[in-house]
C-alpha cells in the first residue's frame, strides 16, 4: 500500500461535502422503506416465478428463466444492505433477511460480511481488498469474468473449503479467530440444507426448484457480474473515493432491483447511510465523486477503451 487509509466520512466532514446534521438526517434508519420495498420485491418474484410457469411447455422459458434469473441474483443487492445493518432498525431482521438471500445465492451471511468489511476498507488497493475485481488485460479476460465461470468456480471452492474446516491466508486476515467455527458452520449447514432439498425432490420425483431456482441463478448471474464491474474495475488503485469508486446513473427498474447500489461511491463514502437515502446523499457528493452518466453501458464503454489501450 503506498498510501495511508483515508477514512471517507472524516474526509467528506473535514472537506465541507456533509453537514453532521445533515449526515444525522441521512443515517436516520426505518423499517418502513424496507418493508414496501420488499413487498414490491415478493410481486416482482412472484410475477417473473408465473413468467416460468406459463411458458413451462415452450421455448420461451428460457428467457423466461433469465428474467426470473436477473432477480434471483439481485438477492445479493438487498443480502449486501443487510450486510450493513441498514435495511432495516434491528439487527436480527437484518441478519434474518440477510441469511435468507444468501441461501438463494448461495452466500453465507456471516463470512460475506467480514469480507465485506476489509473491502470497505481496503478498497480497490491490490493485494489488500477481498473483493477486488482486476481490471480485465485482453477481451478474453473481460468476456471470461462476464460468463461467471470465474465466479462459481471460486464460490463453490470456497464453500466446499469452508465446510472442511479451512480458510485462505486472506480469510485469515478479515475473519476474526473466535468466528472461524462459525463460518464452517455455517457452510456445513448451508450445504445440509442444499442437501435435504435435493433429496426431498428426488424422493418426491418434483424437480422444479431445477428450473425455477438453479438454472435462473445461473443464467443470471452474468448479467450480475455486468454490474458489478462497473463499481470499481477500470478506476484507480488508490483510497481516495472520488478516484477509486463509480457512481452509475441508471433507471428506475434499475435502481429498484439494486437497492439504489448503483449510487456506489455514495455508499462507500458513508456505508451506514441506508440505500433509500442514497440518492438524497448523491445530491451532496454527485460533483466531488466519479459519476457516469450513461450508467452500466457507459462503465463498460470505459472499461472497454481502456483494454484497448484508449479513452474515451
Amino acid at each position: 500500500m503506498t498510501e495511508g487509509i483515508v477514512t471517507p466520512l472524516t474526509q467528506a466532514l473535514a472537506e465541507g461535502k456533509l453537514t453532521r446534521d445533515e449526515l444525522k438526517s441521512l443515517m436516520q434508519r426505518s423499517d418502513r422503506p424496507a418493508l414496501r420495498h420488499l413487498a414490491l420485491w415478493v410481486l416482482v418474484l412472484a410475477g417473473t416465478t408465473t413468467l416460468v410457469t406459463l411458458a413451462w411447455n415452450s421455448w420461451l422459458i428460457w428467457p423466461a428463466m433469465f428474467l426470473h434469473g436477473i432477480v434471483l441474483v439481485h438477492h445479493f443487492s438487498l443480502q449486501h444492505e443487510c450486510v450493513h445493518y441498514t435495511v432495516f432498525r434491528t439487527r436480527k431482521l437484518n441478519n434474518i433477511v440477510g441469511q435468507t438471500c444468501g441461501l438463494i445465492i448461495m452466500l453465507p451471511h456471516r463470512f460475506f460480511r467480514y469480507e465485506h468489511c476489509d473491502h470497505h476498507t481496503y478498497t480497490q488497493l491490490n493485494g489488500q481488498d477481498p473483493e477486488l475485481i482486476p481490471m480485465p488485460k485482453t477481451y478474453g479476460e473481460y468476456l471470461f469474468y462476464l460468463s461467471a465461470i470465474p465466479y462459481w468456480k471460486a464460490k463453490f471452492t470456497e464453500i466446499s473449503r469452508h465446510a472442511m474446516g479451512r480458510l485462505s491466508d486472506a480469510e485469515k486476515h478479515f475473519i476474526p479467530k473466535e468466528e472461524h467455527a462459525a463460518v464452517y458452520r455455517d457452510a456445513r449447514m448451508m450445504l445440509g440444507l442444499y442437501a435435504l432439498i435435493f433429496a426431498g425432490m428426488a424422493v418426491t420425483g418434483w424437480w422444479g426448484l431445477i428450473w425455477y431456482w438453479i438454472i435462473p441463478l445461473f443464467l443470471g448471474e452474468p448479467v450480475m457480474r455486468f454490474i458489478r464491474m462497473t463499481e470499481h474495475v477500470g478506476r484507480p488503485n488508490v483510497t481516495r473515493m472520488s478516484e477509486n469508486t463509480r457512481t452509475n446513473l441508471v433507471s428506475a427498474p434499475m435502481r429498484f432491483l439494486c437497492w439504489n447500489m448503483n449510487y456506489h461511491a455514495e455508499h462507500h463514502y458513508v456505508p451506514l447511510v441506508p440505500y433509500h437515502a442514497l440518492p438524497r446523499l448523491h445530491e451532496k457528493l454527485r460533483r466531488h465523486i466519479h459519476v457516469e452518466p450513461d450508467g452500466y453501458p457507459g462503465a463498460h464503454m470505459d472499461i472497454l477503451n481502456q483494454i484497448h489501450g484508449t479513452r474515451a
